[in-house]
């Protein structure tokens, strides 16, 4: 016997949207079938609403076309349209009653009076609201007026049901609530819903499939199991669940590498010695004694979530590298004249870094600049003098403003240390550096401007295209700096597993951890 194969409904085909120059949906081609609870998800700005709108008829598409039950509807405007939308904001009309909200539509179409208040009074059960029919709308709770919302979109018998993330206005219990109930009516009704949410476990909770959008494109379709189970990407693996991913190499079938070790796994159809991320979902790794598992690692930190523990693993040390940061006074790189002033600060340079090195980088490098010191407005910096060359040692560089007045610095060029971390497949490098008291106590980002005063990089060793974070550490009060020589610390976090488990594990213990595997999940690696 054959199941009865699911008829399509909707049909997105090519589908293109421009607002101006702006392109927010880049060619969507998807199928939604009749019955389905399909949830487009995704974070703002990702096309999700704009596709939603366009099959409303509420806005038109560039290119493309929009097919329900096989015929183009881009010409009939919305109230033609065999669907129904419930928006953000309900849009429930204040001065009418429960009951002539439900009712409106169908009086627009001048049914008949027994027939309106016998679908008037379906709906109020099929919600849960029966008794309310003469309630004023605007005494009643958000997820009350949220299921009259409903109920005056279903009461009009709509082909398909449009809901625009219909639950963010409600508080978190209410949400939940709602969730379950808005996936009992669309069972019960038996027609297509389509969702939009930015919320993961909205769309794992209700929807027969997930459409997820990143930047007006579809990254996956599939059900919420295949979702969370089977991400081709690292996007989607993130967006769906927590996630440890993990960059590797896939040897060959069902043998993927990382951390330095090789793992049998169940993915196939990969090349040889491809450059892969791996998925591994905290709840499917198991912490046992050290030496008993796949990896060894520290614990790091121990986080009680009420349900399980959260446990952060560290299976692979960071990568770091320290340097000295020289403090002088505040006047102490600042020269003086009678209409102007100019400063400059020493600095190191990498002996690579030095090919096709022009003036402005010069400056950049020593962050030198001129001013009026009467009105702070900036000035040129009109000429620079340099004996520096491509070759290991210290020389100097003269910045002159337009009237003569210069400041000379030092340049040291170095043959720059890199620490490279080959387990973490990772490299980093910082260079020491030199600034002045106040640009410390002014600096409004010190973090950020630190790594660009060090220059500190880091990269991952068989990509040096691909970044790798970095975290700062410092131990000096920004306020209260003085003159002295400080230590600065530059590292990356190091590979952490993060496990949810239900056994408690005390921090700083070394463990092992193991998994099957099935648990191992290999996705192409992602471009940006």
């Amino acid at each position: 016997m054959f199941m009865e194969e699911k008829r399509k409904i909707i049909q997105f085909k090519h589908i293109v949207k421009s607002f101006g120059d702006q392109v927010v949906l880049k060619g969507i081609d998807l199928d939604i079938y009749e019955n389905e609870f399909v949830t487009l998800l995704g974070p703002s700005g990702c096309g999700k609403t704009t596709l939603l709108r366009i099959l409303g008829g509420f806005i038109e598409a560039t290119e493309g076309q929009v097919l329900l039950n096989g015929k183009d509807i881009k010409d009939l405007p919305p109230y033609k349209r065999e669907l129904n939308t419930v928006f953000q904001k309900y849009a429930l009309f204040p001065h009418m009653n429960v009951y002539d909200n439900i009712a409106f539509g169908l009086k627009i179409k001048k049914e008949a009076k027994d027939v309106i208040d016998q679908k008037v009074m379906k709906m109020l059960k099929l919600i849960g609201l029966e008794g309310y029919e003469k309630k004023d709308i605007t005494l009643m709770s958000g997820g009350q007026q949220q299921r009259v919302a409903i109920a005056r979109a279903l009461v009009n018998e709509p082909k398909v049901l449009l809901l625009d993330e219909p639950l963010s206005a409600l508080d978190a219990r209410l949400r939940k609530e709602m969730q379950y109930e808005l996936k009992r009516i669309q069972q019960e009704v038996g027609i297509t819903f389509i969702f939009v949410t930015h919320d993961q476990e909205e769309a794992l909770t209700m929807s027969d499939k997930i459409v997820i959008l990143k930047d007006g494109e579809i990254q996956q379709v599939g059900t919420p199991e295949d979702i969370y189970n089977e991400p081709v990407n690292r996007y989607v693996a993130n967006f769906i669940g927590e996630s440890n991913i993990i960059p590797g190499v896939m040897l060959e079938d069902k043998k993927v590498r990382f951390d330095d070790e090789v793992f049998d796994c169940v993915d196939v159809g990969f090349k040889k010695n491809e450059r892969v991320d791996v998925v591994i979902r905290p709840e499917d790794i198991e912490i046992v004694p050290k030496g008993r598992g796949l990896l060894n690692g520290t614990v790091e930190s121990v986080l009680f979530k009420g349900v399980h523990y959260e446990i952060m693993v560290e299976t692979t040390p960071g990568t770091t590298v320290t340097v000295n940061m020289h403090v002088r006074d505040k006047d102490a790189n600042v020269v003086r004249g009678e209409d102007e002033c100019i400063s400059a600060n020493d600095f190191y340079l990498d002996l690579e870094d030095m090919e096709g090195i022009d003036e402005t980088e010069i400056i950049a490098r020593a962050d030198a600049q001129a001013w009026d010191p009467k009105t702070d407005e900036q000035l040129s910096i009109k000429d620079i003098e340099t004996d520096l060359k491509q070759e290991v040692g210290e020389y100097s560089v003269t910045f002159k403003t337009g009237n003569g007045l210069s400041i000379t610095r030092k340049i040291w060029v170095i043959d720059q240390h890199v620490v490279e971390n080959k387990k973490a497949n990772e490299a980093i490098s910082a260079f020491n550096f030199f600034k002045t008291t106040d640009e410390i106590q002014e600096s409004m980002a010190l973090d950020t401007d630190l790594m660009v005063w060090a220059n500190a990089q880091a990269w991952h060793l068989d990509n040096e295209d691909e970044p790798v974070e970095l975290y700062v550490d410092y131990h000096f009060d920004q306020d209260k700096i003085r003159e002295g020589v400080y230590r600065v610390t530059f590292s990356t976090a190091g590979r952490e597993f993060k496990i949810h488990t239900t056994r408690f594990c005390e921090e700083g213990k070394e463990v092992g951890l193991t998994f099957e595997p099935d648990m191992i999940h290999v996705m192409e690696k992602m471009g940006f």
